[in-house]
């Protein structure tokens, strides 16, 4: 093997991210948003886990490729669980702003992920994600409660939108930035950031286009007159 082919093997880090948190919290969502772009709009149930990849490149040309477990809520209880955080370099415990509940059970989850790495001489980057920013006026989950947290459990600190996409890449980014000893700067955050507002502008505008469309479709099919035409002479 070459010295160039074993600098390209070097630079290809391999990362294992783990999910974790109550159903519902939108752990799914936020992979799918992450690795394929896409949010579904009907809840569906992980059982056990799902897995998904996705390759990115870190400044400095430093290839990375993520694998992404997406463990199912119901798993806290199961025997499996110690299996699937096993190895992981960072764990993003997952709640929904909008619920409390899925907040104040992040201590279990972290818990385990405590006791799962009790004896290992490397642990993983703790993240603590709170999803479904886009329902801001509905939170629940007080701010310095989120940030309490964080000191606590030396977590670093992250609020994102899987609906929106609003700031889910820069999450991703970001720990494996960390991992990998990459230091983003302040023009690079914002080239992320500036990336997804425009992708939420655009698909606002598509969910534009599409009501506009219907309501043409409607207005087509319905005109105001239709009713008076389609009366039957007295």
């Amino acid at each position: 093997m070459s010295d160039s082919e074993s600098e390209d093997e070097g630079a290809n880090r391999q990362l294992k991210f783990v999910l974790l948190g109550d159903g519902a919290s939108g752990k799914t969502s936020l992979a799918t948003r992450f690795v394929h772009d896409s949010f579904g709009k009907q809840y569906k149930q992980t059982i056990g886990l799902d897995f998904f990849l996705k390759r990115i490149t870190l400044p400095g040309n430093i290839n990375v490729t993520l694998h992404v477990w997406d463990i199912g809520g119901q798993t806290i209880g199961s025997k499996m669980l110690d299996k699937y955080i096993y190895g992981a370099q960072a764990i993003l415990l997952v709640y929904d702003v909008t619920n409390q509940q899925s907040f104040e059970n992040l201590e279990n989850w972290h818990n385990v992920v405590k006791k799962v790495n009790e004896e290992s001489e490397t642990q993983p980057r703790v993240a603590l994600v709170g999803n479904k920013i886009d329902l801001e006026h509905m939170r629940t989950v007080k701010i310095d409660k989120h940030l309490q947290f964080c000191q606590e459990s030396h977590s670093s600190s992250h609020f994102v939108s899987a609906k929106t996409g609003d700031s889910v890449f820069l999450c991703f980014q970001g720990i494996a930035a960390n991992l990998v000893d990459v230091k983003l700067n302040r023009a690079e955050i914002e080239q992320l950031q500036d990336l997804e507002e425009m992708n939420i502008m655009d698909q606002n505008e598509q969910i534009v286009k599409k009501k506009n469309l219907l309501e043409s479709a409607i207005s087509i099919a319905q005109p105001e007159n239709y009713f008076a035409e389609s009366k039957i002479p007295d």
